[in-house]
This record gives structure tokens, C-alpha cells and sequence, in this order.
């Protein structure tokens, strides 16, 4: 009988390092965690004292319909909610847009105006709950939305905690929910950090993010240095506005994808901290909570497949404890079933579960960095870490990223490994259990989420009513005063809390924003 071959294409990680037999090096492991350059994790006792947050990413359809997502999930015992916008509120357009047409409540929730926000978080106090929002080209718009709620619950705006993306640079390279050209989309990103480490300094101001990065395609290495080089340009634009690294860097987190090659993950997380540390250092951050890279995960979405799609609740267990052996922060893990639409009920309950078996059950957050000292990971860390250095190198000789994805290099790289992995897997070099092996003539079926298509109708009346009903004059009068500021200098932050007060609408904010500051159109 022939032998079979083992592992696919040669014995290399996905990013294409080379795997010994076996590593036998000596170590002299005396870095310990909490300790800079932080390779072990953020704190002294990581999750023996804290475990991390559990986000579960839930967001369609209207806000009343997400809103009891919500409660079912911290119900569950989710600890953080997580949004999800759709397309025509990522881009800046009400529902009732023409170009909104066949896409409101689809890949998210539809918000048009702090009347939706008050619906989908209402019976939820937003100042014992943290909320990330996956929103960047209108981050600003949102973000005011959910201060004005909680003004109107009552809360303590110094007691807020959450994050927004708010990385335009990956929307540039790798996604393409952007609007407005690159130089004034870090102008409004750098008013959002000077205005929250006045007005919300327990809110992360921009999570940069890796996911959407290897979503396009990337490897891991990939992944690492181009997440740490827009990192890297947000704190030189900021410093350029004259804010004090020490203060707004600790308001920065990470976002990063978690796939299936567990060691090269474990690997890529404990990098990406030693050499955010050094960036921050070299910049000038003199304070721990500056230099330390804080992220949270989330299971590699571009990893499920349409076929078989119970394997994918074994490949979210891999990526969830990847995640968790590599010193995460939060994590959020995905449905089953999400390679064929939004996750049922089901799907999302089973996801949470899988964190919680991890935390409760595996003993893995029992001791810090539990493969710390192995071997081959501290040298597949070593490896990770010079070719990410290769890439932010040759980034910054182009002048930082954002001349690196002016110039296209960025997106031509991610483009270029897309390819060569998509052509491992036609070509069965690499093994896609389910896809290009172990395949069945069955159909596995499963329930699906199905989004009522009636959801815009429902959005614009709700927009009509809106309009009749809040004081016009009032709203015209903040819009014209955010169109002034817009053009000078001003922070624009309190010009669009003023005006989503009064119930602006998320489209009518940005079409200001838009008049002045132009679309931008891509290469």
C-alpha cells in the first residue's frame, strides 16, 4: 500500500516558513508576562485573573430585530456586544438611498439616526457593557450616536468603555468601505482621538485591523506587518497633531484573524506585541500601558466553508484556542453556518459555548503563555517577527503605509498571496477537509437566518417620520455649522454630536463631509 502523504505542498506554514523536524535549541527564557517587550501577554496573570471578554458579532436586519439578538446573547453570557453595521450605513447613505437598494439590514444593522440607536440598545445600560463597533468610514457619526444615548441614559461619559475600528488605512487596502480621501479621513480619526482622551478616555478610539486584512487574502506574516505599519502611520499622524503618544496609544487596540495553523498563529499574536513594543518605544512612549499592543480576535472567517458546515465548529475550536494560547483580550468566535448566511440562534449559542468550554474546561488559561518555552515556538515567533520587519521595512523606505497602498504595493502583495493559495487548493496541494478532500455526495443541510427584503421600505418610513417630526431648522443649523468647521481647522467631533442630537441623519452628516471634503475613488 502506498504511502499517503501527510501534510500538504512541503512542511511550511501557511505564510510559507519552513518547519523543522524538530527544535532542540537551548532557550533562556527570562522575560516574564506584564514585562516589556510583552511577548508573554499583557499582565502579570493574564486570565488567571481575568478572563478575556466574550464577544459574540451580531448585527442585521432593523435595530429591533439586532436589539433582541442582544439580550438573547447576554443571556447566554456574552460579556461584550460587538455590531455590526450593513453596507449603506459603513458607507455613509441612508436606507432610503437609492444606492442603499437590496443591501439595508443585509450585512448588519441599518442605523440612520440616534432614533435607531436608542432602539437597538434599548434595556441595555451602556455604562455596565462594553461595545465594540465594526464601523470606520463613519466611525465619528456612530460613535457620537452612541454618546448621545448614553447622555440621555444618564451615564457617566468618563465611565464609557468600548472600541470602534475606525482603521481606514485596511479599508483602503484591503476593503472598501471608505468615502473620503485618505488625508482627511486621518484627519477625522485624529479628532476622534484628541476629542475622546478628553471626553471618553476608557473608550479605544481605533482598533486596527488585521482581520479584514487576511480576509482579502494575506498570510499571517502579511497580516502582522501590515496591521503594525498602519499602526505605526496613525501614530505619526497623531503626533503631528501634537497629542502626546503617552496618552492616546493607550487608547489604541488591535484587531487580528484567527486561522488554522495553530502554532503559526500562537506565534504571529506573541510577535505582534514584542514589536509593537518597540514601535511605540522608538516613537517615544515612555508609559507601559502606551507600549503594550492590546486586541482582540476573531476566528478566520474566509476559513468556513459552504460544505460540511458542522467541520467548521472544529476549525472555530482551533482558532478560538489559537487566540487564547496567544494572550488575547476578547475574543469573538463564528457561527457554524456563516459561510451560507448570518448565524441562526443556534449557530451563535454553539460559538459562545466553544469560548466557554476553552475557559472553563481545557485548563489552557490556567498558567500564562502555556506554550511559551516550547521550542518551536519561540523560534517560529523569531521567524514571524523578521519577515513581518522585512515588510515594515520596505513600507517605510516607500514612506508608511499610506504611501505603500497609494502606491499599490499593499494591495498587489495581498492580491499575490490570494492567489497562490487559492491555486494550492484547486491544485489539492493544500487540503481543505470537506472541499478538496474527504468530500461526500450528501447534503448537509442546516436551518439558515434568511433578512426580509422589506427591511428598506420599513427604514425609510421610519426616516419620514423622523423628518416631520424633529425640529428642522435645528438640524439645518448644526449641518451648516459642521460644513464651516469642516472646511477650517475646528475638531469636528462636537459639531457632529451636536447635530446627531437633533436627529441628523447618518447620510446627511456625511453628504456635509462629502461636499467638502470630496469622494475618493480608489486607484
Amino acid at each position: 500500500m502506498s504511502k499517503e502523504k501527510v501534510l500538504s505542498k512541503e512542511h511550511v506554514t501557511d505564510a510559507g516558513i519552513e518547519i523543522k523536524r524538530i527544535y532542540q535549541q537551548p532557550l533562556n527564557m527570562k522575560e516574564d508576562a506584564g514585562e516589556f517587550p510583552y511577548t508573554r501577554g499583557v499582565q502579570p496573570d493574564m486570565y488567571r485573573g481575568k478572563l478575556w471578554t466574550m464577544r459574540q458579532y451580531a448585527g442585521f436586519s432593523t435595530a429591533e430585530e439586532s436589539n433582541e439578538r442582544y439580550h438573547f446573547l447576554l443571556k447566554q453570557g456574552t460579556t461584550g456586544l460587538s455590531v455590526a453595521f450593513d453596507l449603506p450605513t459603513q458607507i455613509g447613505y441612508d436606507s432610503d438611498h437609492v444606492l442603499s437598494e437590496g443591501e439595508v439590514g443585509k450585512a448588519g444593522v441599518a442605523i440612520d439616526s440616534l432614533a435607531d440607536m436608542e432602539v437597538l440598545f434599548d434595556g441595555i445600560e451602556l455604562e455596565k457593557i462594553t461595545t465594540s463597533m465594526t464601523i470606520n468610514s463613519t466611525a465619528s457619526v456612530l460613535l457620537c450616536m452612541y454618546m448621545a444615548l448614553a447622555k440621555r441614559q444618564g451615564a457617566n461619559l468618563k465611565n464609557i468603555s468600548g472600541t470602534i475600528q475606525n482603521d481606514i488605512l485596511k479599508e483602503y487596502a484591503a476593503r472598501g468601505t471608505y468615502i473620503y480621501p485618505p488625508k482627511q479621513s486621518m484627519r477625522i480619526i485624529t479628532d476622534i482621538f484628541a476629542f475622546c482622551a478628553e471626553e471618553l478616555p476608557k473608550w479605544n478610539t481605533i482598533s486596527v485591523s488585521g482581520y479584514h486584512i487576511r480576509e482579502a487574502g494575506a498570510n499571517a506574516v502579511q497580516e502582522l506587518a501590515f496591521t503594525l505599519a498602519d499602526g505605526k502611520a496613525y501614530l505619526l499622524a497623531a503626533q503631528q497633531k501634537n497629542l502626546d503618544i503617552n496618552v492616546f496609544a493607550k487608547r489604541m487596540s488591535f484587531f487580528f484573524n484567527a486561522h488554522n495553523n495553530l502554532f503559526e498563529e500562537v506565534a504571529k499574536f506573541r510577535a505582534a506585541r514584542r514589536m509593537w513594543a518597540k514601535i511605540t518605544t522608538d516613537l517615544g512612549a515612555t508609559d507601559p500601558r502606551a507600549q503594550m499592543l492590546r486586541f482582540h480576535t476573531q476566528t478566520g472567517g474566509s476559513t468556513l466553508t459552504a460544505q460540511q458546515p458542522h467541520n467548521n465548529i472544529i476549525r472555530v475550536t482551533i482558532q478560538a484556542l489559537a487566540a487564547v494560547m496567544g494572550g488575547t483580550q476578547s475574543l469573538h468566535t463564528n457561527g457554524f453556518d456563516e459561510a451560507l448566511a448570518l448565524p441562526t440562534e443556534e449557530a451563535a449559542s454553539i460559538a459562545l459555548r466553544t469560548q466557554q468550554i476553552v475557559a472553563y474546561e481545557s485548563g489552557v488559561p490556567q498558567t500564562v503563555d502555556p506554550l511559551g518555552g516550547s521550542y518551536f515556538v519561540e523560534a517560529l515567533t523569531d521567524e514571524v517577527e523578521s519577515k513581518a520587519w522585512e515588510y515594515i521595512h520596505r513600507i517605510d523606505e516607500m514612506g508608511g503605509a499610506v504611501a505603500a497602498i497609494e502606491q499599490g504595493f499593499i494591495q498587489k502583495e495581498i492580491a499575490d498571496s490570494a492567489y497562490r493559495y487559492q491555486k494550492d487548493i484547486e491544485s489539492s496541494e493544500k487540503i481543505i477537509v470537506g472541499v478538496n478532500k474527504f468530500t461526500t455526495k450528501d447534503q448537509h443541510k442546516v436551518d439558515l437566518m434568511t433578512i426580509n427584503d422589506s427591511i428598506r421600505k420599513v427604514q425609510s418610513e421610519k426616516l419620514a417620520m423622523l423628518k416631520k417630526n424633529r425640529n428642522n431648522d435645528n438640524v439645518q443649523s448644526c449641518l451648516n455649522a459642521l460644513k464651516v468647521a469642516a472646511k477650517g481647522t475646528d475638531n469636528l467631533m462636537p459639531f457632529i454630536l451636536a447635530a446627531v442630537e437633533e436627529y441628523a441623519t447618518l447620510g446627511e452628516i456625511s453628504d456635509v463631509m462629502r461636499e467638502v471634503f470630496g469622494e475618493y475613488t480608489g486607484m
